[in-house]
C-alpha cells in the first residue's frame, strides 16, 4: 500500500489537495521549536547540480524545475519567499496548475516520454494529471548514500545483501541498491508504478538482476514475510500522507507508521545494515522520523535531516521532505 490509487499512478505523496500557506508556516513554526542542540542531527543537503535535474529557482508558491531538456512549473507550497527571478520571466515548457482543474499549459511541445539522469540512475519521465512525472530529484541524495554503504557493507561479506524497498514508486532507491549488487525486493501499490519501476530497470541495464516485483498492500505483505521468516539487511520505506492499498486498503502514517516499522524490525537480518525512512507529510519533522525509528528499533544510533531540491549557487534550497536512517 502506497500514496498511489492504482488507477492513478503517479499520485504519490498526498491526497492531491494543495497545502496552505498558513498550514505551511504553522508547521514552519513548530519545526524551528525544537531545541538548537538538536541540530546536529540534520545531515548538510548536497550542493551540487544533480545531473539532469535542476532547481532554477522558487517562490509565491511555485517552484521552477529544468528535467533535462524540459523547464517546468509546478506548485509548491512551502515556497512562501519572493522569487529570485521576475515571475514574468520564468519561461518554461509546461506548468502545472492544481486551483484550475488539475491542468498542464503547455507552451512547447513536450514528447510522450523522455529519459533523464540522475544520481547516475535513469527515469522515465512523462507528465501526469496529478502534475509527478515519476522521480523524486529530493531523493538524489538518498540514492548515493544507499549505494555507497551497501558497497562498503558488501566488501566486508560473502554474498550478496537483501534489501527491501517498501511505497518504492519509480524505484531510484531499488536501482540504486541493485548496482550496489543487492538483491531487492520492490513493493508499491500501484500496478503502473511498478510498470515504469521496471521499465527504468531495464533503462539502467538491471533487469537481469535479482529483483523481486510486487504489487501489494505493505501490511498484509510484511505479516506474511514475518510468517515466512523472510529477512533483509536493509529496509528502505518512504509511507505517504495518506494512500490505499491495491484493495482499497487505507494507510494513513500517523496511525499506520509505527506497526509498519515494527514489522520492519522484525524482518531485520541477524547483521543488519540499515533502515532508512523518509516522508513527505508536513508535519513530521526530521526529529519525529528520528524519535519514531528511535522507538521501532531498539540499539544502533539514528540522525535525522531534510530533503531538498537544489541549484546553482545563489538559488535558495527548497525543503521537500524529511528522513532519518538507523544503523546498528
Amino acid at each position: 500500500m502506497d500514496g498511489t490509487p492504482a488507477d492513478n499512478p503517479f499520485q504519490h505523496q498526498n491526497s492531491g489537495k494543495p497545502l496552505t500557506i498558513t498550514f505551511i508556516l504553522r508547521r514552519v513554526a513548530i519545526f524551528y521549536s525544537i531545541p538548537a542542540n538538536t541540530s546536529r542531527m540534520m545531515a548538510p543537503m548536497s550542493k551540487t547540480i544533480p545531473d539532469d535535474y535542476e532547481l532554477l529557482d522558487s517562490g509565491h508558491g511555485r517552484k521552477l524545475e529544468r528535467f533535462g531538456p524540459h523547464i517546468l512549473i509546478r506548485p509548491c507550497a512551502a515556497a512562501v519567499w519572493e522569487p529570485s527571478i521576475p515571475p514574468d520571466q520564468w519561461k518554461a515548457d509546461a506548468s502545472f496548475d492544481r486551483e484550475d482543474g488539475h491542468a498542464w499549459t503547455v507552451n512547447r511541445q513536450l514528447p510522450d516520454s523522455w529519459n533523464i539522469t540522475v544520481a547516475d540512475i535513469r527515469f522515465r519521465l512523462s507528465t501526469t494529471d496529478f502534475g509527478h512525472l515519476g522521480i523524486f530529484p529530493e531523493q538524489r541524495d538518498a540514492w548515493q548514500w544507499i549505494r555507497q554503504t551497501l558497497q562498503n557493507t558488501a566488501a566486508k561479506r560473502t554474498g550478496p545483501l537483501s534489501v527491501l524497498n517498501l511505497f518504492a514508486y519509480s524505484g531510484g532507491a531499488t536501482m540504486a541498491a541493485a548496482q550496489a549488487g543487492a538483491s531487492v525486493c520492490h513493493l508499491d501499490a500501484s500496478k503502473g508504478m511498478v510498470a515504469r519501476a521496471r521499465e527504468n530497470a531495464t533503462l539502467n541495464e538491471l533487469a537481469t538482476r535479482p529483483i523481486r516485483w510486487i504489487v501489494d498492500d505493505v501490511t498484509k505483505f510484511l505479516d506474511r514475510e514475518i510468517r515466512r521468516g523472510t529477512r533483509y539487511d536493509a529496509i528502505i520505506l518512504d509511507p505517504p500522507s495518506f494512500g490505499r492499498g491495491k484493495s482499497g486498503e487505507v494507510y494513513k502514517i500517523e496511525s499506520n507508521l509505527p506497526n509498519t516499522l515494527r514489522q520492519c524490525a522484525s524482518l531485520l537480518s541477524a547483521q543488519p545494515c540499515f533502515v532508512l525512512l523518509s516522508c513527505h507529510t508536513p508535519a513530521f519533522s526530521p526529529l519525529i522520523l528520528q524519535n519514531l525509528l528511535s522507538r521501532g528499533l531498539k540499539g544502533g544510533s539514528v540522525e535525522s535531516g531534510e530533503m531538498a531540491l537544489i541549484g546553482k549557487p545563489g538559488v535558495l534550497p527548497l525543503p521537500h521532505g524529511t528522513w532519518s536512517r538507523w544503523k546498528p
